[in-house]
Order: C-alpha cells, then structure tokens, then sequence
C-alpha cells in the first residue's frame, strides 16, 4: 500500500509529544553565497540526532503487542538502529538490531543505551535482511525496515510536513526542496508532505 499525503499528516500526529518539532534555520552568510534564502531543518536536533526516529515513532506506536509479542527487529549501521531502539523503548518493546560488525563502537553503544540487543554480521559474507528475518520469525517480531515500508516513509515525511508549514509561517514560497536521498524514505515522505502543502 502506498503512502499518501493523509498518513504524512497521520503521522505528525502520532508524532506529537514524543518526536522534537526541530527548527528551521538560515544564515545570512549561506543565504548570500546562495543568491537567495535557504531554511535548513535541523534534523541533527531530533531526538536520537536524526529524521530515523519519525519513521520509527510512527511504525512502532501503532504496533498490537498482542501481534508483535517479541517486539521489533531491524537492520541498520546506526542512525535507524538508535531511532527503532528509542521508539520501542519508549513503548515497552524489546528490539534487536542487526548491525554491521564494523560499525563504530560508539553507535552500537548508543544503540544499546536505549535498551535494544544488538547482533553484529560480516557485511562481507553475510545478508543483513536474511539474519534479520530469522530473528523476527523466531522471536515472532515485527520488523521495523529502514526505509521501504508506508509507515516509515509517511513518519520521515513529517519533517518535510514541519518544513512547510515553517515556510507558510514565515511568508516564504519554496521554489526547491533538497533530501538527502539514502534508501529513499525520506525523499518520498517529503515529497508526499510538499504535494500537499507546497505543490509548487
């Protein structure tokens, strides 16, 4: 099922109260080497420090326990990982992230902060998707994809959501919106949230 405009707004207010409505910011300096005004959303604010927990947020606030007995499983280098974590957390969920065994030290410990088990693979040698899989069917979880599923798409839209309406509050008209494109979920939520508020 593809995500819509609807669940972007959806998700903001699943969001409400547990995601920071992070700041929209420019500088007179980036502005002038621009040619014109430039508003950053400062995602690196958001708790975790990045856009990941909205997804995140938004998938897992919705899951039954009843279906989900084992919690939620999930696959990523770092910041997905601390924002599943932080989400199931907050709910009460065991997770287990399967993370690359190089990842830095410090990310997996931050991703263990928020009370989640981490495994480690060989990224060379071994499928993350696969070994993930087998943890969610053994322990009958959720999973929790980085990027390709409609709840974590329309939970990442909502910075885009939050952007426009910034720019609405300010009296700017968007001509351009950049996202960094990663596996896509960000780039696709907020390009659902600009076609609804700031189709221009």
């Amino acid at each position: 099922m593809l995500p819509s405009f609807t669940d972007v707004a959806a998700a903001a207010k699943r969001l409400e109260g547990f995601a920071v409505r992070t700041p929209v910011i420019e500088h007179p300096k980036l502005n002038e080497r621009a040619g014109g005004r430039v508003l950053v959303k400062a995602e690196c604010l958001q708790r975790t420090g990045s856009f990941k927990f909205r997804g995140a947020w938004n998938l897992i606030s919705q899951l039954d326990r009843n279906m989900a007995p084992g919690g939620v499983v999930a696959y990523s280098s770092g910041n997905h990982a601390q924002g599943v974590a932080a989400a199931a957390q907050i709910r009460g969920l065991p997770a287990l992230i399967v993370m690359p065994a190089d990842t830095p030290m410090i990310k997996q410990e931050n991703t263990k902060s928020y009370g989640a088990e981490v495994v480690t693979y060989d990224r060379a040698t071994e499928s993350r998707e696969e070994i993930a899989q087998y943890y969610m069917k053994a322990r009958a979880a959720v999973m929790a994809p980085p990027f390709d599923h409609p709840d974590i798409i329309s939970g990442q839209g909502t910075a885009g959501l939050e952007l426009a309406e910034e720019a609405a509050a300010r009296g700017v008209r968007l001509d351009d919106v950049l996202v960094c494109c990663s596996g896509g979920g960000p780039t696709a939520g907020v390009a659902l949230a600009m076609e609804g508020l700031s189709p221009a």
